[in-house]
């Protein structure tokens, strides 16, 4: 098959030099590199722009555009595709956009080209920087592509495409169970407008609350008050075993670690390394109703204690049992209908940024204090017929997000299956 560079069927353009200081919280979001991360946006970090600027259309992102973050330790893995849902955005420094000539190349064609372990494998070869690795625009444009017919190239694209759009329909539908999973825990636990015997909502109803000298505020009659440490049975201290099966490290696992814990529950990759562990360790693995915290990482924007979930579907997603890696804790509850509930309120509290007053350091990385911090923070603990009742509402909710990911995945074996093979013309896209 005939390869052409990017140069020469397309317009590749690197962003607006943005002057830091002038960045606001509102406005028009920029896209930097770190809101590039192997084929989505993420927006932990956003930075916007209000002010006019020459050549505002110029940089303005259109559907379909292809960015590129141009220097970070994942360079040549971070890019993706820009949909009309995203805009508007801006394009900003040490990012490149490729715009293809529609009358050579089709977009999203051309998008796969890119978002293709040859591009990976390219920019690994020519990329420069010692400390940080960078590329060029000049070197993304001299990547060589496929050049089949036009026509042979939109049915690719859409091929491709459309394996790409069942999983954004999985992720944007799990999106939506996750915000009534927690709507529910916000309204029953959090306003305490929970059913009551007569199934209407307790406070707005007249439910009888009692102020709580220990919590400052007035909680449900019925409610106690304890320690995060009620809901725990016991702990699973993490493993990394030996990367090969050698001597009595015989237990082959997938190791769960703290950059893992979002793919888990959803919200990016799971790329659990495969690890073997001494059979002595198997009481390690994870079962379902188990849970996972990240007790030693994190950054001074992002505390430590993120927190992964482990039911009876996720262990489905894995071909291997699962551990946590050292660097992780996992715990298990005292009765596994707490699941829900205990990861609503993590996640308040996690959001909320209490964490980050429970952090120690050593040698500069931050750990956890959680043993502590699970003996001291005291919260409301509710009537265990409504915890079992909130279980019975949520667990199916919880199940097909975890079913939605398990599609992604096979979805995804699919999509990097058929791409070489549709890029080389060793596979034809029949009428």
């Amino acid at each position: 098959m005939n390869l052409v560079k990017i140069k020469d069927v397309s317009e590749a353009i690197t962003g607006f030099p943005f002057k830091s200081d002038l960045y606001e919280e509102s406005g028009i979001r920029t896209v930097r590199g770190e809101n590039i991360s192997e084929g989505i946006l993420r927006w932990d970090s956003t930075k916007c722009w209000n002010e006019p600027f020459e050549k505002t259309e110029y940089y303005s992102l259109r559907p379909d555009d292809i960015v590129i973050g141009m220097d970070g330790s994942k360079v040549g893995k971070n890019k993706a595709r820009i949909f009309q849902s995203d805009l508007p955005l801006l394009l900003a420094q040490r990012v490149a956009c490729i715009r293809s000539n529609p009358n050579l190349v089709d977009q999203i064609f051309l998008y796969y080209c890119i978002n293709n372990p040859r591009f990976e494998k390219y920019v690994s070869q020519i990329q420069t920087g010692s400390s940080v690795p960078h590329i060029s625009r000049s070197q993304i444009e001299d990547f060589k592509i496929p050049f089949p017919s036009l026509n042979e190239q939109k049915k690719i694209g859409r091929i491709l495409s459309d394996l790409d759009k069942k999983i954004r329909f999985n992720n944007s539908m799990n999106t939506k169970l996750e915000s009534i999973a927690k709507l529910i825990y916000d309204y029953w636990f959090v306003q305490f407008d929970f059913p009551d015997e007569n199934d209407t909502p307790y406070k707005s109803s007249g439910g009888k609350m009692v102020y709580n000298e220990k919590l400052k505020k007035n909680i449900p009659e019925a409610w106690e008050v304890g320690e995060l440490k009620f809901w725990i049975d016991c702990n699973k201290s993490g493993d990394w075993g030996k990367e090969k099966s050698e001597g009595s490290y015989t237990e082959k696992v997938s190791c769960v670690r703290g950059a893992d814990i979002d793919g888990l529950n959803g919200q990016g990759k799971v790329k659990a390394p495969e690890r073997y562990i001494l059979n002595k360790n198997t009481h390690k693995i994870l079962d379902a109703g188990d849970l996972v915290i990240e007790i030693s990482g994190g950054s001074p924007t992002q505390s430590t204690g993120r927190l992964g979930y482990i039911i009876d579907s996720t262990l489905e997603r894995f071909k291997n049992p699962l551990i946590c890696s050292n660097f992780c804790r996992a715990i298990t509850l005292t009765d596994r209908k707490y699941i829900y509930n205990f990861i609503q309120l993590w996640n308040r509290l996690y959001n909320a940024g209490v964490l980050f007053g429970w952090e120690g350091k050593t040698s500069g990385i931050k750990n956890l204090l959680l043993d502590p911090f699970l003996s001291n923070y005291s919260h409301p603990i509710p009537d265990y017929k409504l915890v079992e009742k909130y279980y019975e509402k949520v667990d199916p909710i919880y199940t097909k997000i975890q079913q939605n990911l398990k599609e992604n995945k096979k979805l995804v074996e699919i999509r990097n299956w058929l791409l070489p093979m549709l890029m080389n013309g060793q596979v034809k896209v029949k009428p």
